[in-house]
C-alpha cells in the first residue's frame, strides 16, 4: 500500500526580517572583532536568502538593530565580551510557548484543505528537534483542535532537518497496517531560539540560514484518496560512512549547537549517487526518469552538490531555491513546503523528496 496525501499546510511566524537585518543582528551578536565584521557580508549575501521568520518579537529586532533595551527580552545582548546569550532553559521556555500556537496553524490549514474533521483523525506524528516539553505540542493540538482524545501519538524527535521524512514513513505504516488509518503528521521547528552568541565560523553560518516555521500533512489510506492525489510509496536510508563529524546537533548550557563543517556539500557530492541510483534501482527507477525533485534546502552549496551528483537541472531544484530565499531552512517543516509548492503547480510524477541531517544521513521519499 501506499500513503496518500490528502492534504498540506503551512505555518510562518509574524515577525519577519531580511537578510541585511540578519547581518547586523550578527554583527552585533557575534562579532568580537572588526576583522569578523568584515568576513560576515559576503557569507550573508552567499546565501541567497531574501528573509526569513521568526518567532521572537520584531520590538527584539529593533532592539538589537538600534541598540536599545525596550523589549526587556532575555535574548538581548548583555555587551560583555564572554556573552553566550540566555541559557538553555530559558530558550526552552520559549519553545514551550511558541511550538504550539504556530503547530495548530499549520495543522488548522492541513485539515480545512483536506475536508476533513479533526475528530476522524486516528493517528498523530509530531516532529521537532528544537525543544523539549512534556506535556508536549501534541498535547495541545489535542485539546485546540480538538482531537480525539484516544488518538494514537508518535514523536519523531531529534533528528535534524530530515525528521518529516522520517515522520512520512511512520505515517505510512500507520495506513499500511490500519486500512482506516488517518494521519495527521505535523513538524515545528523554532530554530531562532537556539542562536550562537559570540564567534564560531560554523556555527555563525549556521545562524545565517535557520529559520522558525511549521508545515503539517494529512495522510490517508491509497483507497481513501482521489486518483490525482500524490502517494508516497517508498522510503529510503543511509548513512555515509565516517561522516559522523560533518554535522551535529548538540545540547549544550546556552542552547542547542548546530556545527556545519564546509566538506558536507563535497561528502554530498561524493555518497549521494551511487545510493540514490541504487535506491531508486530496488523501485524499479532510473535517475533519469524521475522529473521532480524535493531537495531540502541545507545552503546553496547543499542545493548545487545534489545537483551536481544526479546530474539535475535548475527547473528541477527550483522549488527548493524558492522556498530557501523566501524562509531559510526551516530544518523538518521545510521539506514539506516544497512538497506543497511542487504538489500546487502539479509537478511531474514521480518525485524524489531528499533531506540531510547528522551523521552524515540522507532521507528519501519516493511519490507516484
Amino acid at each position: 500500500m501506499s500513503l496518500a496525501i490528502a492534504s498540506i499546510g503551512t505555518a510562518s511566524p509574524a515577525t519577519v526580517y531580511d537578510q541585511e537585518e540578519g547581518l547586523r543582528i550578527a554583527k552585533s551578536l557575534c562579532c568580537r572583532t572588526d576583522e569578523q565584521a568584515t568576513w560576515l557580508p559576503t557569507m550573508y549575501r552567499g546565501t541567497q536568502i531574501d528573509k526569513r521568520h521568526m518567532v521572537l518579537p520584531r520590538a527584539l529586532v529593533n532592539d538589537v538593530l538600534a541598540g536599545t533595551r525596550a523589549s526587556g527580552s532575555v535574548f538581548l545582548p548583555t555587551g560583555a565580551p564572554d556573552d553566550c546569550g540566555p541559557t538553555t532553559g530559558q530558550r526552552l521556555t520559549a519553545y514551550e510557548q511558541e511550538a504550539a500556537p504556530l503547530a495548530l496553524q499549520a495543522s488548522r490549514q492541513a485539515l480545512g484543505r483536506a475536508r476533513l474533521r479533526a475528530q476522524r483523525l486516528t493517528h498523530m506524528v509530531t516532529v521537532t528537534c528544537t525543544g523539549f516539553a512534556a506535556p508536549g505540542f501534541d498535547q495541545r493540538l489535542i485539546a485546540e483542535l480538538p482531537l480525539p482524545a484516544t488518538i494514537a501519538r508518535t514523536q519523531i524527535g531529534f533528528m535534524g532537518c530530515h525528521g518529516a521524512l522520517n515522520g512520512l514513513r511512520v505515517a505510512r505504516a500507520f495506513v499500511d497496517a490500519e486500512r482506516s488509518a488517518r494521519v495527521l503528521l505535523c513538524a515545528v521547528e523554532l530554530c531562532s531560539l537556539h542562536y550562537f552568541y559570540g564567534w564560531d565560523p560554523g556555527k555563525v553560518i549556521a545562524n545565517a540560514i535557520f529559520a522558525d516555521g511549521a508545515a503539517a500533512l494529512v495522510g490517508l489510506a491509497d483507497a481513501d484518496a482521489p486518483p490525482e492525489a500524490w502517494r508516497l510509496t517508498a522510503s529510503g536510508s543511509c548513512v555515509f560512512a565516517g561522516t559522523e563529524g560533518a554535522m551535529s546537533w548538540s545540547i549544550r548550557d546556552h542552547g542547542f549547537l548546530m556545527s556545519l563543517s564546509k566538506k558536507v556539500p563535497d561528502l554530498i557530492a561524493a555518497h549521494l549517487r551511487p545510493w540514490v541510483a541504487a535506491w531508486l534501482g530496488e523501485h524499479g527507477l532510473r535517475l533519469d526518469q524521475v522529473p521532480s525533485w524535493a531537495v531540502h534546502p541545507g545552503g546553496p552549496r547543499i542545493i548545487g552538490a545534489v545537483e551536481e551528483a544526479l546530474g539535475l537541472k535548475p527547473e528541477q531544484t527550483c522549488d527548493a531555491h524558492e522556498v530557501f530565499a523566501a524562509f531559510g531552512n526551516m530544518s523538518s517543516p521545510t521539506i514539506l513546503f516544497i512538497l506543497q509548492r511542487l504538489m500546487a503547480r502539479s509537478a511531474p510524477r514521480p518525485c524524489v523528496a531528499l533531506g540531510f541531517g547528522p551523521g552524515l544521513a540522507v532521507e528519501a521519499a519516493l511519490f507516484a
